[in-house]
């Protein structure tokens, strides 16, 4: 049985830096991205908070890049999902689809996925209007009028950082209190910039190639309303992409993969980074800084057992 040195699970700027750091010691990763390679960012238009970058860059772009920049250094890559890990066993075991394979050491990279409202309109407008992250798109709606979804610190904290932006924020909820922290909310309903609107459900996001309003649905009266809006941003949270560990990795009541020392996890050779480690910051930089630490973690770790 051929184990590899290293397997990064999981794609993005934390597993295709991790990958970078990894190749560029000649540990020769094998990364298998997901379908869904490059997290995130693909969802993103334009990033104009990524240093090295004074103009923006694309976030299918950027994603691209940091792809090339890995696979030059000798990253290779398995674009499927991973199905399950025994990390009970050494080597650990992969899954993809039938296939196993084998790692010394394992690096999980595979983010977080934000909570949609399931419509089909949201989903075609999502980087053209429609976020899930303020500090990524505040920028973009200077001026603007834009709509919160959600109704809870997530929420609140989008809404207060859009302020400084947008010309107004308007938070729809579907309840008639949030479930927000005293503090937050309050700090929230005194802002002279954002009003609320209760009880109430976006039921469709007007526009054909970008934003252009909503459709809200009073879910006490039933009555339908139309209100022109130039950006949507949904914060009804995230969900970390760890159902294929299966319980065996420490996990917090989120989800969220449990790390000390920053990128070690509870099994000893296996290594997290990125969104699916951190719910607070969730930045591409942030991510990639993650992912080149879990890269170093790793190789210290493989040198340590001399199996390299």
């Amino acid at each position: 049985m051929e184990a590899e040195n290293l397997i990064i699970i999981g794609s993005g700027p934390a597993g295709y830096t991790a990958a970078l750091y990894a190749s560029r010691e000649s540990l020769g990763p094998l990364m298998i991205s997901g379908f869904s390679k490059g997290g995130q960012l693909m969802l993103t238009t334009m990033v104009d908070n990524y240093p090295g970058f004074p103009d923006g860059i694309l976030g299918p772009e950027l994603m691209e890049q940091m792809r090339k920049q890995a696979e030059k250094f000798g990253t290779r890559f398995i674009d499927d999902n991973v199905s399950s890990v025994d990390l009970s066993k050494r080597p650990f075991e992969v899954k993809v689809g039938e296939k196993s394979h084998f790692a010394k050491a394992l690096i999980i990279s595979t983010g977080a996925s934000s909570n949609w409202m399931g419509l089909d309109s949201e989903q075609r407008l999502i980087g053209h209007g429609v976020s899930s992250c303020a500090t990524c798109d505040a920028f973009f709606y200077k001026g603007k009028n834009v709509i919160v979804v959600g109704g809870g610190d997530s929420a609140m904290e989008e809404a207060q950082f859009l302020t400084k932006f947008a010309n107004s924020v308007t938070i729809v909820h579907r309840r008639d209190s949030f479930r927000a922290s005293k503090i937050m909310q309050d700090k929230t309903l005194s802002n002279p910039k954002i009003k609320v609107v209760w009880n109430s459900a976006i039921e469709e996001v007007l526009g054909k190639d970008k934003v252009e309003g909503v459709r809200l649905n009073d879910l006490k009266t039933g009555q339908k309303t139309e209100m022109k809006i130039d950006g949507v941003f949904v914060a009804i949270g995230h969900s970390p992409n760890t159902k294929f560990l299966n319980g065996q990795l420490k996990l917090d009541q989120k989800g969220y993969i449990v790390t000390e020392e920053e990128v070690k996890t509870d099994v000893e050779g296996v290594f997290a980074a990125g969104d699916v480690v951190d719910h607070i910051y969730r930045q591409a930089v942030t991510a990639a800084g993650s992912g080149a630490k879990a890269a170093i973690e790793a190789r210290s770790y493989l040198y340590q057992i001399t199996l390299v």
